[in-house]
């Protein structure tokens, strides 16, 4: 197996459980077993747990970045690109339910740890929240791109913290539903742009 294969293996499993069990509860023995390498082995490629912190944290980076640009080839309407922002809430609607946003949970975690990482996850949110406000901006809304950006982060955190207590699907999409009639408002001028916003039950 080649070396760069075993460390995205190795980077992989790391992330997956990184939010399922918390970065401060998985240990290098959780993440070994996963990919089936000796301790010899898995320290060739990492010498410490903050190093593969920090390679998950890229690679959740990437992947993000990857996410957005398809979001961008594949909507014309900054409004639909917006709209699959939104719609992550029901794409990752299980494991949201299961084991909470995993940007968030997160970010919360190597806060609360202190961790100097902690800057470098935030970066996750920093994508969304540029990439929104260029959106909002390609919208009409210029003036208060930014803000509204921050606007539809805090609601989706906060249906994606509610879900995880309450594990309540109708209220996920009734929420997204309403996310996505509160961007239909957000429109400046509405007769100029005939571009419609569906609800999940449209």
């Amino acid at each position: 197996m080649a070396a760069a294969t075993t460390r995205l293996q190795i980077v992989e499993a790391a992330d997956e459980l990184f939010y399922k069990r918390g970065f401060e509860a998985t240990s290098f023995a959780d993440i070994a077993e996963v990919v089936g390498l000796s301790r010899g082995n898995f320290y060739y490629h990492f010498k410490t747990k903050d190093e593969i912190l920090d390679a998950v944290i890229a690679h959740r980076l990437s992947r993000t970045e990857a996410m957005l640009d398809a979001w961008e080839v594949g909507a014309e309407a900054p409004g639909e690109r917006i709209r699959n922002f939104i719609h992550i809430l029901i794409t990752n609607q299980t494991k949201i339910m299961a084991f909470g946003c995993p940007v968030g949970t997160l970010c919360n975690e190597l806060a609360k740890l202190d961790h100097t990482a902690r800057d470098e996850a935030a970066k996750l949110f920093t994508l969304f929240r540029d990439w929104l406000s260029r959106q909002f901006a390609a919208l009409g809304r210029e003036t208060d791109a930014d803000a509204l950006a921050m606007h539809i982060l805090m609601r989706s955190q906060g249906v994606a913290t509610l879900a995880t207590a309450f594990r309540d699907e109708a209220f996920v999409r009734r929420e997204v539903d309403n996310m996505c009639l509160w961007l239909a408002a957000q429109r400046p001028n509405p007769g100029d742009h005939p571009e419609s916003v569906p609800t999940q039950n449209s």
